[in-house]
């Protein structure tokens, strides 16, 4: 190799080294593409979720007070009720006849509280009068002796053995007429009172025997509390029915109650009225409804506090037991300034932050403070202004007051739908896309 060609070795070098450190310099200048959108101001509202379940609004269990078979049943499931409707009948034979004997007791007692005041007593007053006055008569005569016997004694005509026996037959027919005439006041004050109270009392238990067999047997003749849907009758006829266990359960599902777990720190914002949408996880369907109730308590396991929702079930679509996802709007704020949730981006110790372009096209990081999000927008409360535009996408390589190029984003082109005869190959068309791809140099 000669000399002149040694020499011209470094020269080259030094030429492809130039052209290379030129071309890094141009690709770091280059501003960088980013596209951008404007902060605006519009509604955005603060949503609260949680998961549970649907249940009736309203729901009975149609229990016996009775223990007795099954007679009959007059509903099925799925078959509506009205409150009051018989809808089950029990064995009631025996209470039948129970009632009627009750019946005839009552009667009985009836019968016996008015001979009490139309004849008993009035005969046992004419007795006590009639008793009186023989007694008055034999205590007048008995005086009228002694008073005689005691003149003979004074005049010597009689032994004094017969004046004592007159004394003492004087005060037995006294003693007499005073039990007798306290006899006759008492039953012409107390005493009467006493057995027409008797009697009356004798009235009154039989009518209360009868009054529970009257209820026993209208036991046996089961109705529904409530209007609605029998929901399940898990009893047969013939079975026996026992006080406590179901015969049937009864639901009210005109309206229905989504019951709802909510964390804890989102359940401070939830207030009874307001709106929410439920949307039913197998279907998808969403339905309006309104919180009712906001549980006091928290459940110590999930950390969650349960709430409920009530929800229009027109048609009865909805079913109770469906699992749902709420979402409960507990607050609206207008006028908000909003952007892209693509426009927030990580901000000093932990904060957020964007980068807004000026007009001179220069991008400019701003710590942003983050409000409510709802969907694809965030609400800024402090650092951007209503107007200024902030980098959407492109915005993670590019840094504070960089040069950047706006460039609009592009829609993907349609398929164009092909048989699936005629649908190429997936791996092929693959390996010939990156075999016909331009090589980076």
């Amino acid at each position: 190799m000669s000399k002149h060609l040694l020499w011209l070795i470094p020269l080259c070098l030094l030429a492809t080294s130039g052209c290379s450190k030129k071309k890094e310099e141009a690709e770091i200048e280059a501003p960088a593409p980013v596209q951008v959108t404007t902060v605006t101001t519009d509604t955005i509202q603060r949503i609260t979720r949680g998961d549970g379940a649907l249940f009736p609004e309203k729901q009975w269990d149609v229990m016996p007070k009775i223990t007795a078979p099954v007679q009959r049943f007059l509903v099925n499931r799925g078959d509506h009720v009205k409150a009051g409707d018989l809808v089950a009948v029990l064995e009631n034979r025996d209470l039948i006849a129970t009632a009627a004997s009750n019946k005839g007791q009552v009667a009985q007692a009836e019968a016996n509280l008015a001979a009490t005041e139309r004849v008993t007593i009035p005969e046992a007053i004419v007795k006590a009068r009639t008793d009186v006055q023989s007694n008055q008569e034999a205590a007048a005569a008995a005086k009228k002796v002694l008073e005689s016997r005691q003149q003979l004694l004074k005049e010597g005509a009689i032994a004094r053995k017969l004046v004592d026996d007159a004394g003492v037959a004087y005060a037995q027919a006294a003693a007499n007429l005073a039990l007798t005439q306290e006899h006759l006041r008492g039953l012409q004050s107390a005493g009467t009172q006493v057995q027409i109270e008797a009697a009356r009392a004798q009235v009154e238990a039989a009518q209360g025997l009868y009054h529970t067999a009257e209820a026993q047997l209208a036991y046996s003749e089961v109705r529904s509390q409530g209007t609605g849907i029998v929901a399940d009758r898990p009893v047969y006829p013939g079975d026996m029915a026992q006080p406590g266990t179901p015969l049937m359960i009864i639901m009210d599902i005109s309206r229905v109650v989504a019951r709802v777990n909510i964390p804890v720190n989102d359940a401070a914002q939830v207030k009874v009225g307001q709106p929410a949408t439920v949307t039913i996880q197998d279907s998808g369907q969403e339905f309006p409804g309104k919180v009712t109730v906001v549980s006091p308590a928290t459940d110590p396991q999930s950390a969650t506090v349960q709430v409920w929702i009530e929800l229009p079930n027109p048609g009865e679509r909805l079913k109770p037991g469906a699992t749902a996802h709420a979402s409960i709007i507990t607050e609206t704020i207008r006028n908000a300034l909003l952007v892209p949730a693509s426009a927030i981006l990580p901000g000093e110790e932990g904060g957020t932050a964007v980068l807004v372009i000026t007009a001179d096209k220069v991008a400019h990081k701003r710590n942003v403070l983050a409000g409510i999000r709802q969907g694809d927008k965030v609400q800024i409360l402090n650092g951007v202004l209503p107007g200024e535009e902030v980098v959407t996408v492109g915005g993670m390589g590019v840094d504070d007051k960089q040069k950047v190029r706006i460039v609009e984003a592009t829609a993907p082109e349609p398929e164009e739908e092909q048989p699936e005869d005629e649908a190429p190959d997936k791996s092929d068309s693959g390996q010939k896309k990156q075999e016909g791809a331009p090589k980076k140099q």
